[in-house]
């Protein structure tokens, strides 16, 4: 037998466990199989650590210790790499698009320190975020419409005294018809405190030198401590959500008389209307406001409508915005009020450490309760000859100011 021929048969009668392994010349050097181990083992480290951070790359990343109380988790989103931001062309769109029609236009001049529309668009969205309504009576049964009339008679000779501005007795008065619309049964009692104090927080939001508390506490006569103002402008601030900000009637007047007489765009913030005309015009609104049922309409269609009968319609529409329909009925219920007001002569007064051009913006009080007794008989029982209100529920006539210490 060759020798070729008993390796073959040696190699038959082997057991199968040594045939499976590769001759001793076949297999590769140690070395090389451990190089292709570790190259192995790398490809599938990379492949995990990439399906890993593909994972990450949509995973909320913590930016705050977990301790924080509460258990809340403050944390930001880590945006994908490869990610495009995608733009919509909505230019197609165009002829689709609808204008609002229940917007008025803007009649304010260009502005070098804003845009017009958008002071607009404000002004207006501030005008119908503080709503007001003259139902609020209904809410306490033991107050009479009368009483506000008398309450708000009382601010205006307070803020005389005191020669506030008449931005703060409309802010007052809006903060004491709001609070009211927020609470029920208010005994007629509270009246004067709920007025002094919104009076207290109208000053201090408008005027430079406010008066102290001492001074609001000491024109009710005792009726109302420094202590019990203090409390109540913490439930009136509680109750209007801290929204002391609206747009008055007094400011919707001074926007509309300076738009309709404005010459010089430069200086828009700068009064440029006739200030006669202004307190003619105040004095009127003065009275329409103690009415209960002036609380129907807008702050600015009250503006409008009294401005519509000491000039014109297109002078109205112009200045405000506001046609004809829509001013129709203020203008309408407002009409016996002009005819009194009409017999009243108005007169600038000056008023101490008070500049000439500022005097027309001084609240002044006349005889308005026998002015809207006339108006409207039998709504306010007034002594005949007395400029103050009658000392009513608790609501006291201020001193003099010749009594002032």
């Amino acid at each position: 037998m060759s020798r070729r021929s008993s390796r073959l048969q040696a190699k038959q009668q082997q057991p199968l466990s040594c045939q499976e392994e590769p001759p001793q010349e076949l297999q590769a050097p140690e070395h090389l199989q451990t190089r292709k181990r570790r190259t192995a083992e790398q490809e599938v480290k990379k492949k995990e650590d990439g399906k890993i951070a593909k994972k990450h790359q949509y995973e909320i990343k913590s930016c705050w210790p977990p301790t924080i109380t509460g258990g809340i988790s403050p944390c930001i989103i880590i945006e994908t790499p490869h990610k495009e931001s995608v733009t919509t062309d909505f230019s197609r769109f165009k002829k689709y698009r609808f204008r609002n029609l229940f917007i008025n236009p803007s009649p304010l001049p260009e502005l070098n320190w804003g845009n017009s529309k958008d002071v607009w668009l404000n002004i207006l969205k501030k005008e119908n975020r503080y709503a007001h309504c003259k139902h609020f009576t209904s809410l306490h049964s033991s107050l009479q419409p009368h009483m506000r009339s008398i309450l708000l008679d009382w601010l205006l000779e307070v803020c005389e005294v005191y020669a506030l501005h008449r931005e703060t007795f409309y802010l007052a008065q809006d903060f004491f018809d709001r609070f009211m619309l927020t609470q029920k049964n208010i005994n007629k009692s509270m009246l004067q405190l709920i007025g002094i104090t919104s009076l207290f927080i109208a000053s201090k939001l408008e005027e430079i030198y406010a008066p102290k508390i001492q001074e609001f506490a000491y024109v009710t006569d005792g009726a109302c401590s420094e202590d019990d103002i203090v409390r109540m402008e913490l439930i009136m601030l509680k109750a209007l959500k801290w929204e002391l900000c609206p747009v008055t009637i007094v400011s919707w007047l001074n926007l509309y008389l300076q738009v309709d007489a404005l010459k010089d765009v430069p200086k828009v913030l700068l009064p440029q209307y006739s200030q006669e005309k202004f307190i003619q015009i105040a004095q009127l609104l003065d009275l329409c406001i103690l009415d209960v049922n002036s609380l129907d309409f807008q702050y600015r269609t009250l503006a409008a409508a009294a401005l519509c009968h000491y000039t014109s319609i297109d002078v109205v529409k112009k200045a405000s915005g506001l046609d004809w329909d829509s001013i129709s009925e203020c203008v309408e219920w407002m009409v016996p009020f002009v005819n009194v007001a009409r017999k009243v002569p108005v007169k600038l007064k000056n008023f101490k450490k008070v500049a000439a051009e500022d005097r027309h913006n001084i609240q002044t009080h006349t005889n308005y309760l026998d002015m809207l007794e006339e108006v409207n008989s039998g709504v306010v029982s007034a002594a005949p000859g007395q400029l103050s209100p009658v000392s009513t529920a608790g609501i006291i006539t201020p001193p003099k100011s010749t009594e002032k210490k």
